[in-house]
């Protein structure tokens, strides 16, 4: 078993989500509150020009440009692209990190709650989703697996050796809520917790079967030829992430007072449902099925 030596709590990716960045000025003021005794802990703010500006990015997503081709291409020099250059040589470098546990912390406009964010697989993310949905049963488990290797990932968690999203909503842009930042400290702490019982080998018993969202794909806002919206997300699926939309249900409302209904063969739980950051590319939400992770002859 590989020890976790060396783990990385990285808030502020986006500038206009709060959340981690005053999770980070929190833990870098009391640094005891993320101290183990078999790890050291490194507190990192990714982007604080886009924070200044009170934008998610100044040039491009911070959070799309961790690819490892993009990463060694000089001609990527905006300061997003230069950023993730950086933090590649702190962190990194990607596939061969000095980090061994990066928890990347992100703020949603959706009503997600605590989710947990897996993009890879294997026994640790799956011992480890176990352990947080046992000791705080509210955690949504997602895994966002690209069955493609880490190197073609363009996400910050990517750098470490293991890496998670924490994502907690709902939350405006720009805006900090308490009951959002204390699930996100709740579920940070516990993935430290866990990180310091996987070192000493004393996890508790994990339950065999531990309910996760497994991501799809996404679907847009309806769009005339003209690249303009024509509709919005029925009110009967906002703010219901993670409840099940069934074929036939309505998903959208168009403007002119007719509906579009899902028109899927199977039952699907959506995610990101009208998040504010992906309406630059009119992503209405994500679709996920739901799965099981299961922990035999782990």
């Amino acid at each position: 078993m590989d020890k976790i030596n060396q783990v990385a709590i990285v808030g502020g990716v986006h500038g206009n989500e709060f959340s981690g960045i005053y999770l980070v000025k929190q833990y870098q003021a009391k640094p005891e509150q993320v101290s183990r005794s078999s790890f050291n802990t490194e507190l990192v703010w990714a982007n604080p020009e886009a924070h200044y500006a009170n934008k998610r990015y100044l040039h491009s997503d911070l959070n799309r440009q961790f690819k490892n081709v993009d990463l060694a291409n000089p001609q990527l020099a905006n300061y997003e692209q230069s950023r993730a250059k950086v933090l590649n040589a702190q962190l990194g470098p990607k596939g061969n990190a000095k980090t061994d546990l990066l928890i990347d912390l992100h703020n949603t406009t959706s009503n997600m709650g605590a989710c947990l964010i897996l993009t890879q697989a294997g026994p640790f993310y799956n011992q480890l989703a176990a352990y947080v949905k046992m000791v705080m049963p509210e955690a949504i488990i997602s895994r966002d697996e690209d069955h493609f290797a880490a190197q073609d990932h363009a996400l910050m968690c990517t750098l470490g050796r293991y890496g998670v999203l924490v994502e907690v909503g709902p939350q405006p842009q720009s805006v900090l809520r308490q009951d959002v930042l204390e699930l996100m400290d709740t579920m940070t702490q516990h993935i430290l917790d866990f990180a310091q019982l996987y070192n000493s080998q004393s996890l508790p018993a994990l339950p065999k079967h531990t309910e996760a969202f497994r991501y799809l794909h996404s679907i847009k806002l309806p769009m005339n030829d003209k690249g303009e919206r024509l509709g919005m997300v029925h009110k009967n699926v906002q703010d219901k992430d993670y409840q099940p939309i069934h074929p036939g249900d309505p998903i959208f409302t168009l403007f002119d007072g007719s509906e579009i209904y899902y028109d899927g063969a199977t039952t699907v739980y959506p995610t990101f449902i009208n998040e504010a950051a992906y309406y630059d590319n009119n992503l209405a939400m994500s679709l996920n099925e739901k799965v099981l992770i299961t922990l035999d002859d782990e």
